[in-house]
């Protein structure tokens, strides 16, 4: 029987931003291996920030499972992380959130690239020409030479592991770029983000690049936009009955649980939600047609449509974790009765 090389991911301890974390095991199957043939394994949890050394044993728990075309034989096993008795661990956010398959959830992750300590394409000691014609932008003098290939290389690889990756693009900064991943169900969507972000930050390895997922990575006092991770939802109701009274109850409902939203939106986000660079001040709810500066973006195609279609969160921001930031958005809906 052939060898499968199991590359086990999960999420470490660390606060208030995880790391990814992930090792090797080999082992034969028949064919490529189902999630249900995928045993648990452990690790060391004293050297992850998730137990102390006298009582250091973690176990992985395989949630999802992909192909990785980057090894002969790969496989991505996506898992999550459970006490020896088999609940689940403080870090691990999956299993606790509330899930519906009903409900579709797109997630535009923005990053920057970074090497020598600044972002891709900066000069050493200065800073490029203002932002302007980088958002989308095409040539050398917007892209540079290498960051085309490594998120071309990246959109390959998602699509390889089964990953329902929707898109690329420039972003608004020099060296920031955007990927979109789609899911139904938050569970879903959210390992899918994770992996997505798993493979980048891998890919960008041999290149001596890192990814830097902070939303405002070069401060507020300079004229460049942050990152954020635009939380695009729709749910049953919303895709089928929707109504302009509905819509209006639910605008209410986020514009209540604001602060429960930002709790779990990402950290700094207040660095990035000032009112500036496409965003609302972190301490107002606004919702707007076509308004990229409110909290929540209505697409002309919603109202066209009888108030129904899908809405935009553009609160979370790019380090925020989507189990959590799915999960809230579901419990506000879940508030409101049609």
């Amino acid at each position: 029987m052939p060898k499968y090389k199991l590359e086990y991911i999960w999420l470490d301890g660390y606060t208030p931003v995880p790391n990814l974390r992930g090792k090797t095991q080999v082992k034969e199957f028949a064919d490529f291996p189902t999630l249900e043939q995928l045993p648990l394994w452990g690790f060391d949890g004293s050297s992850t920030r998730q137990a102390p050394g006298r009582s250091s044993d973690c176990v992985l728990k395989p949630v999802s499972v992909y192909p990785d075309t980057t090894r002969k034989n790969g496989v991505l096993v996506m898992c999550e992380v459970m006490n020896a008795d088999g609940t689940p661990h403080i870090s691990n956010h999956r299993a606790t959130i509330l899930d519906d398959p009903d409900t579709w959830f797109g997630f535009e992750q923005e990053y920057f690239f970074y090497q020598d300590g600044r972002p891709l394409g900066f000069p050493d000691g200065g800073y490029p020409a203002p932002q302007g014609e980088y958002y989308t932008g095409v040539g050398y003098k917007n892209v540079g030479d290498i960051a085309r290939q490594i998120v071309e290389e990246h959109l390959d690889l998602c699509l390889d592991a089964g990953i329902n990756h929707e898109g690329i693009n420039a972003e608004v900064a020099k060296g920031q770029w955007e990927f979109q991943i789609f899911g139904k169900g938050s569970k879903r969507a959210a390992d899918e983000v994770w992996v997505a972000r798993y493979l980048l930050i891998r890919q960008c390895e041999k290149y001596g690049i890192d990814v830097n997922f902070h939303c405002k990575p070069l401060g507020i006092e300079l004229d460049w936009n942050g990152s954020g991770m635009h939380a695009n939802f729709s749910t049953k109701t919303l895709r089928e009955t929707g109504g302009k009274e509905y819509f209006e109850k639910l605008m209410a409902a986020f514009d209540k649980y604001r602060d429960e939203h930002i709790a779990v939106y990402g950290p700094d986000n207040h660095l990035r939600l000032t009112g500036l660079h496409e965003t609302q001040s972190i301490d107002k709810f606004s919702y707007g047609v076509a308004d990229r500066g409110a909290s929540i973006r209505v697409p002309h195609s919603f109202v066209n449509n009888g108030y129904k279609g899908y809405l935009e969160d553009r609160r979370p921001n790019s380090q925020g974790d989507p189990y959590q930031i799915a999960s809230r958005i579901l419990k506000t809906i879940a508030s409101v009765t049609a």
